[in-house]
């Protein structure tokens, strides 16, 4: 049985989800790919301020489709989540709460998750089309030229996922 979660994620609720974890969650994501995740970098990096305010908020690594008329958006699956590898503990340390891709994260990555107490869940690879009908609505927010991998604000409804990385760095990748 899944469990229903409610954005935005708290620290009590992410300090309950253990590795393994299926669930259904409700509320509203960031999106972001590598592009965005490498401007966001860059920003960090110079001490400026970010396009949009990522404390708090979950970042889902994908780049939908074009919708079709009568949805909110295309096929919407996840993107591997490795490429943002480089790029995540620095928007952890801002604040970043969990992300949701699919595929192994760095050790690098899971370090910064414990330390920040982050949670990483996994989307189901070649379910872009499922998951697709629990995003409800959508806003682009930053880095519109860069199309699909602009950062969007998903509005969803029992998306599911799994909890892949836990906030005390167990996971079901390494452990299968």
């Amino acid at each position: 049985m899944s469990r229903k979660i409610t954005l935005p994620l708290t620290d009590e609720v992410i300090k309950e989800l253990k590795a393994g974890d299926s669930v259904l969650i409700t509320g509203a994501m960031l999106t972001g790919r590598d592009a965005a995740h490498k401007r966001l970098f860059e920003l960090i990096e110079k001490g400026e301020e970010l396009p949009v305010d990522i404390s708090g908020e979950v970042i889902y690594y994908v780049g939908p489709a074009p919708a079709k008329p009568g949805h909110a958006v295309g096929p919407a699956g996840p993107t591997s989540s490795y490429r943002m590898d480089k790029y995540t503990p620095a928007l952890l340390d801002r604040g970043l709460k969990a992300m949701i891709g699919k595929g192994k994260r760095s050790p690098e990555v899971i370090e910064s998750m414990v330390k920040n107490g982050c949670v990483y869940f996994a989307a189901i690879g070649g379910a872009a089309a499922l998951i697709s009908r629990s995003i409800k609505k959508v806003e682009t927010l930053a880095y519109e030229d860069l199309g699909t991998e602009a950062i969007y604000r998903f509005y969803v409804e029992d998306f599911p996922a799994v909890v892949a990385i836990d906030a005390k760095g167990n996971s079901v990748l390494a452990e299968g």
